[in-house]
Parts: C-alpha cells; sequence; structure tokens
C-alpha cells in the first residue's frame, strides 16, 4: 500500500477535492457535515444510490430487486420505489419498513430460511408478489394458509451446488446450506412437483442465490446453467413452463484500492450472455423473465462513515492506534468477516498518508478494529474527522447497541443539500423498550 492520498475511486462520482485540500462529497464539505449531525455519522451520496439502480435498469433486460438487506430505511425504500426497482426483503421487519414507505407491496419479493406462519400470513394478506419457499417446512405452513382463503405465489429457492470463491459466512449457494432446496440430491425437483401438482400455492419460477461479495464472474455462469438446466427439466417432467427465473444477487464491491471486480454493466452483460446460451444449450422452449437482485453493489460505494479521532496511542516497536467514537457497534464486517476498509482524513484528504496505524473503536473488546494497517497523515490528531469509505452496505444495516453505544444518524446528501434520513438515537432509546 502507497503512501498516496486516498484513491477517488472508491469514492461515489460526486467526490471532489478543495483547493484546500479537504474533500465534499454531493457538493458537502465532510468535515462541516460532522460538525451538523455530530459522529459517528453514516453519509450517502442520493445521487449514487439513483445512478446505480439506473445503472442496473439500463443494462438488464428482465427485473431488478434491491437487496434492502444491505441499507434500508424509509427513505431508501422510496428512493427505490421512485426508480422502478422491485425490493427484496427478508424478514417481518423488513416488510414493515416497506410498508410503512408505501413500497408497492406487489413489488416485494419476499425472502427468509425461517419465515414465520405470522410473517408469511401478513405478507400474504398485505398483497406481497412473491415468496421465495425456501424448505418443505415453509411449504407446509403456505399450503395451511392458502386453506385460509390466503394465495401464495412463489418461487422454489435453489442451492445449485455452485463454489462462490467467497467467505463461507456469506457463502450460499454450495449443497451444504441452511437455504433453499438441493438441486443435486434432487429436493428442489421435488419442491417443485410438490406446489405444481398440489394446487394450494401459485408457482411461477425458481430462484437462487450463491453468495455475496463475489468477483467471480465464472461463478454467476455456472449457477446460470444449472437453473437453465433445471428449467428444462421442470418443461419435461412437469408439463408446466418456468414463468420467472431469479438468480439472486451477490456482486461485490472494492473496499480498497488493491481489490479488483467486474463492474455492473460487465456484471449484468455477463449474465444475459451466459443465460442465453444455457437457453440454446438445453433447449429451453419458454423464455422466463429473468431477475436480478443487488444490494451491495448498489449501496456500498454509495456511503461512507465519519468519525471523530479521541485518542492517538503509539506503542514503539509495534503500532500507534488511532481511536474513534465507533467501532463494531456501526461497522460490524471487520470483526465478523475480517472485511478490509481505508480510511482518510475529509480535512486533509490531498495529503500523503505516510503513518500505518490501526483504527480501534471505543468498545472492551480488543477485537474492535476498522482497519489494521490503516494509511494516514502523520499528524493525525484527536480532534480529526476520519472516514472510512465504502460503508453503504452492511454497516447500518448490522449495527447494535453494544456497550450502550448509540447507534449513529444517516445523512442523504446530493447537489449541495444535507437530509437527515435516519436520526440518532438518544440516551432515553436505550431504556424506550425496558419495562418499569
Amino acid at each position: 500500500m502507497s503512501d498516496a492520498p486516498v484513491d477517488l475511486t472508491l469514492l461515489p462520482a460526486s467526490a471532489r477535492v478543495g483547493a484546500d485540500g479537504s474533500l465534499s462529497i454531493g457538493g458537502i464539505d465532510l468535515v462541516g457535515l460532522a460538525g451538523e449531525f455530530g459522529t459517528p455519522l453514516y453519509v450517502y451520496d442520493e445521487g449514487e444510490l439513483r445512478a446505480r439502480c439506473q445503472e442496473y435498469q439500463r443494462g438488464f433486460r428482465g427485473r431488478v430487486a434491491y437487496a434492502s438487506k444491505a441499507f434500508l430505511c424509509t427513505a431508501m425504500a422510496r428512493l427505490v420505489e421512485e426508480e422502478g426497482l422491485d425490493l427484496d426483503v427478508a424478514t417481518g421487519g423488513e416488510l414493515h419498513v416497506a410498508l410503512h414507505a408505501g413500497f408497492p407491496p406487489e413489488r416485494n419479493v419476499f425472502h427468509g430460511n425461517n419465515k414465520s406462519s405470522d410473517e408469511l400470513r401478513t405478507a400474504l394478506t398485505a398483497g406481497v408478489g412473491r415468496i421465495v419457499v425456501d424448505s418443505f417446512d415453509e411449504l407446509q405452513r403456505l399450503e395451511r394458509l392458502a386453506g385460509d382463503g390466503l394465495l401464495a405465489t412463489v418461487l422454489v429457492r435453489v442451492t445449485p451446488g455452485v463454489e462462490a470463491h467467497t467467505h463461507e459466512y456469506i457463502e450460499t449457494g454450495t449443497e451444504d446450506s441452511k437455504f433453499g432446496f438441493g438441486l443435486q440430491n434432487g429436493d428442489a425437483m421435488r419442491a417443485v412437483r410438490r406446489v405444481v401438482e398440489g394446487g394450494r400455492l401459485r408457482f411461477a419460477g425458481l430462484h437462487c442465490h450463491i453468495g455475496s461479495q463475489v468477483f467471480r464472474l465464472d461463478s454467476f455462469a455456472a449457477a446460470a446453467d444449472h437453473m437453465v438446466g433445471l428449467v428444462r427439466a421442470i418443461e419435461t417432467d412437469c408439463g408446466v413452463t418456468v414463468d420467472e427465473l431469479n438468480l439472486g444477487g451477490g456482486l461485490g464491491v472494492r473496499y480498497v484500492s488493491s481489490d479488483e471486480g467486474p463492474t455492473i454493466a460487465q456484471h449484468v452483460g455477463s449474465v444475459q450472455g451466459v443465460v442465453a446460451k444455457a437457453f440454446a444449450a438445453h433447449g429451453v422452449s419458454s423464455r422466463p423473465t429473468l431477475m436480478l437482485e443487488p444490494g451491495r453493489s448498489i449501496a456500498g460505494p454509495a456511503g461512507l462513515t465519519l468519525y471523530t479521532v479521541g485518542t492517538v496511542k503509539t506503542i514503539p516497536e509495534l503500532r500507534t492506534y488511532v481511536a474513534v467514537d465507533g467501532g463494531m457497534s456501526d461497522n460490524l464486517r471487520p470483526v465478523t468477516y475480517g472485511a478490509r476498509y481505508e480510511s482518510f482524513l475529509p480535512a486533509r484528504a490531498a495529503a500523503s498518508r505516510s503513518l500505518v496505524a490501526t483504527i480501534a473503536g471505543k468498545h472492551c473488546e480488543q477485537g474492535d478494529l476498522l482497519v489494521r494497517d490503516a494509511r494516514l497523515p502523520p499528524d493525525v490528531a484527536v480532534g480529526d474527522i476520519l472516514a472510512t469509505p465504502v460503508t453503504g452496505a452492511y454497516a447500518h444495516s448490522m449495527a447494535s447497541n453494544y456497550n450502550k453505544v448509540l447507534r449513529p444518524a444517516v445523512v442523504f446528501v446530493h447537489d449541495g443539500r444535507a437530509s437527515l434520513v435516519v436520526r440518532r438515537e438518544e440516551p432515553d432509546d436505550l431504556v424506550r423498550l425496558d419495562t418499569p
């Protein structure tokens, strides 16, 4: 890693370094933003979010559903609706936010490996468009609800047995997965037959998702080929057409300068090309509507997190710790997945970063380290605003109150305006649910 200033390609396209060396996003100076809203602070470039939604919409000949687990709040659900995407929700809580935001229920795709009867009933009563069924137990629950007069249109989730080449915790397409019906062991076809022959549920098609933070296009290609083979088998053995083929999401993003991976356009083009070849190779007569479910690749690069430096501790011959006012409660990924990030000082974004330091959080865990071997200007000091880019996905979503730390606010910036979309928690929020 070089001593160079922060790589601007890791930041939203609106990032600008001013004549004084300070950095702005969406026309807003980041240090001034921290002064107005406090830190830690999640900052999203609204224009970048919209541009990434639009890139999927332009390039993909099918449906696109935003995977809300990456980042969801009322404002984000409304932005996704305005950009014409569907919405992938995975719990009753995510569905509640979507409905609260006024998102059209028929454009919701409801996931989850253990949906309760109450969650399913709520979804069907609300008119959710697709239930991605994940197990035989869930099929039984849906069949009971159908007996109560609630119609369920389902996609059968398939684990295609594909290696995604990502962290084991976010790999979901292998046979040994808590998600979906196995393709190789025949469960996927048995599930389809049960839906088709049972007559109580409406079979709409198939779904698969091989994992998250995936860079290998050949992994997506292998999954698509397996799924198209299953489409052909269903046409032949069950005598029905597959109306929809949902290939999930998982496209990775660059977290550090050395990361290399496909762009949205390359990913979309590859998927469509592979599927077209697979249709021809397998002799599929129908042409199901294709769907993708990107989350990280929309939200991740559009967001960053601002912190205030509180302590600088140098241990001779070992390391320098730069402690900030957040940590694992606002970004759990480094602790959970060993995720890597870069860091910089927005006030001195053009400065050389010759100091190698460890960015530490404030929690009572030695492992609460946000960035190992971070590069910073050597004059970093208490009170400086520090930023970690590419935190738009799975930071806010996985945030907690560990050590009773308050969860940060979320701000959208665009064209020189800042909008508070999620307020910062206050101390009384920590006891709001406690009983007397």
